[in-house]
């Protein structure tokens, strides 16, 4: 019983770092609210569960129930605010106002009772005013499912869990001694789902910004498929990027990738499968490619990359690199139309790509020559080793970029 105890507790905690790190990449991808909520949850959920499992260094049993008693108060206020906010019922600043300074009031209120009652009944007030928030939390979601809300079950489930997991983070605190293994794994797995729920929530109610700020930039040049730029919006871009480039010149590292194989898959599973094919491509790429390069969809076959202020090569041959590995791994697509069975696609496929790459340091090239530049590169690329072709400024020739084996440098 001890060891699935432990284990329990060490899957949560092990599920709380997870989600760090996913916040921690959201942030690096510049979402800055998602991985500022997920973080918040992450690390709220962890210190609550350490506290109350006694790992903080509070000798005094009366001085630790009543800093249980304020968590309790204060995480579970926090935690109801954010639901809120996540399902959407705090789009009115007044009305975020007043649920702010209920929740303030309501935590000074049961601390100022609190701090003359003894230390046990004061923990115990503080886990049911949790209780009572976590209910009114639920009754909130089930108005919310009620009106068609898609995420509100899902988070009734979760409110379920945190109300689960606060009745027996209280049993563990107020029953130290008496602590039953039972109660401890309804609550690990409570709060593993309460967790698991809630950063799942999160990410699926603001996942709607980045395509909605994707659609704000490129107005109908967005291309829904890639989720990028249109080719049309691609060519805006390119004649933008260099007309910045005339005023003020520094060198721009252009990057074409064309995908070789694509005709074959229309012709064997059709144009469904070939939108698969690039819809992967695609989320490979923006998940790889720093949020500084620009990027869009070229052509019927290809994507561009553009590096600004690209004052060494090596970066942007390490970026063409980084690219050819990540998208000419296999991928499984959908090929069926049925909505019912897109989770079931078998095809195994691996894109044919060839890579263009070069720097431009004179303000007389056009922009438009440069990716025909590069997009004839990037076809001659496709039968090299390394599927990679460089422009060498001395020769005005292109040459293949060698392969990196493991162990070079």
């Amino acid at each position: 019983m001890d060891k699935l105890i432990i284990g329990l507790w060490g899957c949560f905690f092990g599920t709380t770092v997870l989600i760090l790190a996913g916040a921690a990449l959201a942030f690096h991808r510049s979402l800055h609210r998602i991985s500022r909520n997920a973080a918040l949850t992450a690390v709220a959920a962890a210190f609550f569960a350490i506290a109350f499992l006694g790992g903080l260094p509070i000798e005094d049993p009366d001085a630790l129930a009543r800093f249980l008693a304020a968590l309790a108060v204060i995480t579970s206020s926090m935690l109801t605010y954010q639901l809120f906010a996540t399902l959407g019922l705090l789009k009115r600043r007044r009305l975020r106002q007043y649920v702010m300074l209920a929740l303030s009031l309501v935590c000074i209120m049961v601390l100022t009772v609190g701090w003359w009652l003894p230390a046990k009944l004061f923990l115990a007030m503080g886990i049911a005013v949790g209780c009572l928030l976590a209910l009114m939390a639920l009754g909130t979601c089930l108005r919310s499912a009620w009106y068609g809300e898609r995420l509100a079950w899902v988070a009734v489930t979760s409110v379920l869990a945190i109300l689960v997991a606060l009745l027996g983070f209280g049993w563990i605190a107020l029953h130290r001694r008496q602590s039953v293994g039972a109660v401890h794994i309804v609550t690990a797995v409570a709060s593993m789902y309460y967790v698991f729920t809630l950063a799942y929530v999160l990410w699926s109610r603001y996942a709607y910004l980045i395509e909605l700020h994707a659609v704000m930039a490129y107005g109908p040049g967005y291309d829904p498929v890639t989720r990028m730029r249109s080719n049309a919006e691609t060519g805006k871009l390119v004649s933008e990027v260099f007309e910045r480039f005339r005023e003020r010149p520094a060198p721009l590292g252009i990057v074409v990738l064309t995908i070789a194989n694509l005709y074959a898959l229309e012709r064997l599973h059709g144009a469904a499968a070939v939108n698969s094919a690039f819809f992967v491509c695609a989320g490979r790429l923006r998940r790889l490619v720093p949020a500084h390069i620009e990027m869009g969809r070229l052509g019927k076959d290809g994507f561009l990359l553009i590096m600004q202020n690209c004052s060494s090569s090596k970066r942007i041959i390490d970026l063409a690199r980084s690219v050819e590995s990540r998208l000419r791994r296999s991928v499984s697509l959908n090929t069926n139309r049925d909505a019912s069975k897109l989770e079931t696609g078998n095809t195994v496929w691996v894109a044919e790509i060839g890579i263009g790459v070069l720097v431009v340091s004179d303000p007389e090239v056009r922009g438009s020559g440069a990716v025909a530049i590069g997009r004839a590169m990037s076809r001659t690329a496709i039968s090299y080793a390394s599927r990679i072709a460089w422009l060498d400024q001395s020769s005005g020739e292109t040459v293949e970029i060698p392969e990196v084996r493991p162990g070079q440098h």
